[in-house]
């Protein structure tokens, strides 16, 4: 039983080295912030999720799987949170390439909202 888990967990961590390494090559060579955000996110966490799969297979203790568990459950959190706060950063300050987007519904909500701050006016009233 032991050697079948030991495979496994080789396959895990080079599976997830593998993926964390296509999204290292995808932030280095893709054209803009929000395909590179794309890249650092999706492959990287499935990468290290892959990869903490494979050590916790090695390991095999409560405290080590508790700790593991810990990280993914903090990665899982943080990572799309931060994805999505550096897109809206990046498009804000007109950093995206919008000629390589299909569909912009951002746009049309920002535009939206200073319709809506035009007519009523500045916040203080003046």
């Amino acid at each position: 039983m032991n050697g079948v888990l030991d495979v496994l967990s080789a396959i895990c961590l080079l599976g997830g080295a593998a993926l964390s390494l296509a999204a290292g090559i995808g932030v280095l060579r893709f054209p803009d912030v929000l395909s590179r955000m794309h890249a650092a996110s999706k492959p990287q966490v499935l990468g290290l999720l892959l990869v903490l799969i494979g050590v916790g297979l090695r390991l095999r203790t409560g405290f080590d799987i508790t700790t593991l568990v810990l990280v993914a459950v903090f990665q899982l959190t943080t990572a799309p949170v931060a994805a999505h706060m550096v897109g809206r950063s990046a498009y804000r300050t007109r950093r995206v390439r919008r000629d390589l987007l299909i569909v912009d519904e951002l746009s049309d909500r920002l535009e939206e909202g200073r319709r809506d701050v035009e007519r009523s006016g500045p916040p203080d009233g003046r």
